[in-house]
């Protein structure tokens, strides 16, 4: 499982290697996830960057996301940015393509714009989109303009989310 995830990471980095080449690489451990995983609330739905690298010709982000099935789960489609994501722990139902229900551009101010997505626009679900129950071990990739959705969560599920800028668009910290 861990394989498929690092080739996964590995080819997102290859992409970006046409324009500059990067001297070194970046090494995201488990430790580091793991810490930041057990600082989330249990009850909401939180997404945490942990790293974003500039990879040359475009940034790759990781990150970690706790979703509790008590939390509200909105739809979401990112206008430029790539998602991918890796299950730890936890199972769903993940929805993906199809149409957002009452979409609402997220504004310039959201602090996930910024520092996660870029632009972005949410929805309360999707219609007519493709459900896939997940759970540990499976990857989903989610291409830029994708609407997806946890349509339900049980209990709850965590994940490691690896986010492909190819503008440059998300803050680096």
């Amino acid at each position: 499982m861990h394989k498929m995830f690092l080739s996964a990471v590995t080819l997102a980095v290859a992409l970006s290697a046409a324009d500059t080449k990067p001297n070194s690489a970046t090494y995201v451990m488990n430790n580091d996830l793991q810490a930041t995983l057990k600082k989330m609330p249990p009850d909401k739905v939180t997404d945490k960057p942990v790293r974003m690298v500039d990879t040359g010709k475009q940034n790759v982000g990781i990150g970690i996301v706790h979703r509790s099935a008590q939390a509200a789960q909105n739809a979401v489609e990112h206008d430029q940015v790539t998602e991918i994501y890796h299950i730890l722990s936890g199972s769903g139902t993940m929805v993906t393509g199809g149409t957002l229900v009452k979409p609402q551009k997220r504004g310039a101010n959201d602090p996930a714009l910024r520092e996660l997505t870029g632009p972005s626009t949410s929805g309360d679900s999707l219609q007519k989109g493709e459900s896939r129950q997940v759970g540990p071990g499976d990857m989903v990739i989610i291409p830029a303009g994708v609407p997806h959705w946890f349509s339900s969560v049980n209990g709850s599920i965590d994940y490691v989310v690896v986010r492909v800028d190819p503008d440059k668009i998300v803050q680096r910290r």
